[in-house]
């Protein structure tokens, strides 16, 4: 194999494990505030049960990218969850703080959430397992489809197709998809360590868990399926141009404000007064 081959190969390599250590940011904290309500030893299960199931996905998905390109409701489910949780959280500890001094609704709503040691039921930690396992199929389809339009710069090694794309494509992308879940996994029991240390952190980590759920909306409004489905009625005017999730404008915004809310969160919270 011609060593200028080799040399692009390994950079697309590097640059694929750079967007999913960047992709997986911003999972990893959603993941981290799903199993933060269990206690540490289910936490650890959780996050390892789930994201096996995700390199399950991820390697199946690349057989399935042609049909994934298409699929734009699973991304649309998991925009209106996480803006959902994220919307029911920010509410009970607004309420609680303004409008209901009396109730203990601060204590209701921490208890979603709040790290203890005590037993869950098997039913309650496999639907905590099974919420993991959809929110990285939700992340997962973007995280491919960028890695997939990456890997197609590649030249072709002529040694036959796999799902679609040339074989050593597929490799690539199969590789940077698997240690993207690798990244995700650390980077979730880092976050749930945090949250742990920090409690009062916790209402920046679900400002930040609605704006991941409106980065998923971004990519429905982009999405051809959808605007197809839109297409002449009062609402067509929603649909983003093509490309423009992916654009330089949209990524600087994105992060400005997820690093501007992490960092308001952190100044604003402070550690437990309580040793682990």
């Amino acid at each position: 194999m011609d060593w200028q081959l080799i040399l692009q190969y390994a950079w697309i390599v590097v640059v694929l494990i750079g967007l999913e250590g960047l992709l997986s940011a911003d999972n990893a904290l959603v993941l981290a505030v799903m199993v933060k309500h269990l206690p540490r030893t289910e936490q650890k299960k959780a996050l390892f049960y789930g994201l096996l199931g995700a390199f399950v996905f991820r390697f199946l998905a690349l057989f399935l990218i042609s049909f994934l390109i298409n699929v734009w409701q699973v991304q649309a489910l998991g925009a209106l969850y996480l803006i959902g949780m994220s919307a029911r959280h920010l509410y009970m500890t607004y309420k609680a703080r303004h409008m209901a001094p009396h109730q203990d609704l601060a204590a209701e709503a921490k208890a979603e959430t709040a790290v203890t040691e005590k037993p869950v039921s098997r039913k309650e930690f496999w639907w905590t397992v099974a919420k993991v396992e959809f929110a990285d199929i939700a992340f997962a389809v973007d995280s491919i489809l960028a890695a997939v339009a990456l890997a197609v710069s590649l030249p072709a090694l002529g040694l036959g197709e796999i799902g679609g794309i040339d074989s050593g494509q597929f490799f690539v992308v199969l590789l940077g998809g698997l240690i993207g879940v690798v990244l995700m996994r650390f980077a979730a029991r880092i976050f749930v360590k945090l949250l742990h240390q920090r409690p009062t952190l916790e209402t920046a980590a679900f400002i930040i868990v609605g704006w991941v759920g409106v980065k998923l909306t971004v990519l429905v409004l982009e999405h051809e399926g959808f605007k197809r489905l839109i297409e002449g009625t009062p609402i067509e005017f929603i649909g983003l141009p093509h490309g423009f999730v992916h654009s330089t404008g949209w990524t600087l915004f994105f992060w400005s404000v997820m690093v501007a809310i992490a960092l308001w969160g952190w100044f604003s919270s402070k550690p437990s007064a309580v040793k682990h």
